[in-house]
């Protein structure tokens, strides 16, 4: 077997990381988006550490903010050595997405719209001919992204679709 088909068993989730360049304004984002304080702010630097990231040293400041559920949003500013922007859009291979699950889609998206939030276009409601899972039918998405361009997504996903 190979290493991409040898099974490995990571089935649960610690956090997402996402990179930024500002701490303070993301956090404030975040705070904003989520309702949460961040459960732990702080610095790490050192060569054996950037070497972990593939890079020849790092030094940076983070923080992460829990959601209700158990997946931490880690929000990582590099300060040495500072990254370039991605500008990442959804079909760039290698890009990703963090997906906040909503109760009550049409009242959330319509305060985050009222708030200032710019969404990359309307809103979708999953519907049959475009969804092939029968139970994601009547799913409703929303997509926009944080200060940094990184693409954020609300779902209230129906029966059956794994929001």
């Amino acid at each position: 077997m190979t290493a991409a088909t040898t099974p490995m068993n990571l089935a649960r989730a610690a956090h997402a990381g996402i990179s930024i360049s500002d701490l303070d304004a993301s956090i404030a984002f975040h705070k904003a988006l989520t309702g949460r304080e961040p459960v732990t702010e702080g610095t790490m630097s050192g060569v054996p550490f950037g070497k972990s990231r593939g890079l020849p040293t790092s030094k940076l400041r983070y923080a992460t903010i829990h959601p209700d559920n158990s997946l931490g949003i880690d929000l990582i500013q590099f300060q040495k050595p500072v990254g370039e922007r991605t500008n990442g859009t959804a079909n760039r291979p290698g890009s990703m997405h963090l997906c906040l699950k909503v109760d009550d889609f049409d009242a959330v998206y319509q305060r985050m719209k009222d708030a200032g939030y710019d969404f990359l276009g309307d809103d979708c409601t999953f519907i049959a001919g475009e969804a092939t899972l029968e139970a994601a039918l009547g799913t409703k998405v929303a997509n926009f992204n944080d200060p940094d361009g990184t693409n954020l997504e609300i779902i209230q996903p129906e029966c059956g679709f794994a929001g």
